[in-house]
């Protein structure tokens, strides 16, 4: 199973809806979102793609009210989580938390075979020795925004690999 993997969009929805409609291309079945949505309506036009959606609100918390609305009026398609969410997807034990801080103890835990977050604007994906004796991914997408960062960026994820891949948007995405 392949995901996207989005962070810090701060209600720039259209370059959401690009990651996700390029993730879409490249086979993705689902979009994770670590968190500073800000307002309902940046997800409305990546819902529209049918993708499931898993969110967290991060530091940036905007309209969570609005945002659990739309999730109950989006025939499932969108999960809203709230400040941190432990999913299952392809098997996989995934973390959602938008801070790296947090991202990074969860990781060294060994509960989980990815964690994701966000916050820094920066991309990163590494794998954290854990206290059971293996390792655990911790994937940071950067800010698909391309806000305090040179570049708008998301990640391709293959849970059945554990391929990441950090992907950057371009003019030609929007």
């Amino acid at each position: 199973m392949k995901i996207c993997i989005v962070s810090d969009s701060h209600d720039r929805g259209p370059m959401l809806a690009a990651a996700a409609s390029r993730s879409i291309a490249e086979g993705a079945s689902a979009v994770i979102h670590c968190g500073d949505i800000i307002g309902g309506n940046t997800l409305k036009a990546t819902i529209d793609l049918g993708l499931p959606i898993h969110v967290i609100h991060g530091n940036n918390l905007g309209d969570p009210v609005l945002i659990a609305r739309i999730a109950c009026d989006s025939d499932g398609l969108l999960q809203y989580y709230g400040r941190d969410a432990s999913l299952k997807l392809a098997d996989r034990r995934i973390y959602l938390t938008h801070y790296p801080h947090i991202g990074h103890g969860m990781a060294c835990s060994g509960e989980y075979d990815l964690v994701c977050c966000g916050h820094s604007h920066v991309p990163e994906i590494r794998q954290q020795p854990n206290i059971k004796g293996s390792s655990t991914f911790v994937v940071n997408p950067g800010t698909v925004a391309g806000l305090g960062a040179p570049k708008a960026t998301w990640v391709l994820a293959d849970l059945e690999s554990m391929r990441f891949e950090i992907r950057e948007l371009t003019p030609a995405d929007l």
